[in-house]
């Protein structure tokens, strides 16, 4: 599978995970093959959510040392980020969103996505989103 493949699909499995038990599972079996990941709950009105959503995802990723504290770490976990927000953003402009962001990192490939909930009374929708970034060797 392409190195880039594989951290999508660590960064969409840690946003789905549903609990914490299961989030540190995942993350301690992508550490013993060299993936580093992170994940973060969310949820607020879209719109207004974008800014704390990116900063989150840079904040958890500093955190759980998936990127160092560099301009080139923190650009492209925020580029990442927003473009999995972009994604979502016409099923979600206008309403509240509530779910998690996960992060993974495996050398130079770096990958967000997002899994929301997205709120409309009692009829609610799912959506996914994804981003890659090529961040700055470790």
């Amino acid at each position: 599978m392409a190195q880039s493949k594989k951290i999508a699909l660590a960064a969409l499995k840690m946003a789905m995970t549903e609990s914490r038990d299961e989030e540190m599972h995942l993350k301690e079996s992508y550490l013993r093959n060299g993936v580093k990941t992170a994940a973060v709950d969310y949820g607020g009105e879209y719109v207004a959510s974008i800014r704390k959503i990116v900063e989150r995802a840079i904040v958890a990723s500093k955190r759980e040392g998936v990127i160092q504290e560099i301009h080139g770490d923190e650009g492209a976990v925020a580029g990442a980020t927003r473009e999995a927000l972009t994604q979502i953003m016409n099923k979600a402009i206008g309403l509240n969103i509530g779910g998690k962001i996960g992060i993974a990192r495996q050398n130079d490939h770096l990958s967000v996505a997002v899994f929301f909930g997205i709120g409309l009374l009692h009829l609610d929708e799912v959506a996914v989103g994804l981003g890659h970034r090529v961040a700055p060797k470790e």
